[in-house]
């Protein structure tokens, strides 16, 4: 993470009827569990969309279908005692793969670090029980839902 630039993401909510799919992290110095949908770095010459196809096959291994954008979100935060600044576009897409939206969790990888990736009730956001990062992602995921989502909740 560079301190003096923001870094360009992109990332996926996938949905299962009222969840959503997302890699759980935890902030030793806040000692706070949190929630965020996958994705990563936005690559030189790269477009977003493919971006989060590319991220989620790297991380899970499953192929995404039906990528559409949802919105931007800058996200400025501190993690880990360190000040963060992202520019974070946002999709939503479906797993090709069926068996996964079985499965409650799964384990993903970014490089050499292994995470969990879990199945999570939008409710358990929207009542504070979870952080669900980056700021205004909330928003775009519960009422007034954007027209394209309703009939999937």
């Amino acid at each position: 993470m560079q301190e003096n630039w923001p870094r360009p993401i992109a990332i996926c909510v996938v949905r299962r009827d009222n969840k959503i799919f997302v890699a759980e992290g935890f902030d030793s110095v806040k000692n706070e569990t949190f929630y965020r949908p996958l994705g990563g770095t936005i690559e030189f010459g790269e477009y977003g969309r493919d971006t989060v196809v590319r991220e989620l096959m790297e991380e899970v291994g499953e192929p995404l279908t039906n990528v559409r954008f949802l919105g931007t979100s800058e996200n400025i935060f501190t993690l880990l005692g360190r000040p963060g600044h992202e520019i974070v576009l946002i999709y939503e897409g479906d797993f090709v793969n069926g068996v996964i939206y079985d499965t409650p969790s799964v384990e993903a990888r970014e490089g050499d670090a292994v995470f969990i990736a879990r199945w999570m009730q939008l409710s358990d956001f929207v009542d504070g029980r979870f952080p669900l990062y980056p700021d205004g992602l909330l928003g775009m995921l519960t009422p007034p839902f954007p027209r394209h989502t309703q009939d999937r909740l």
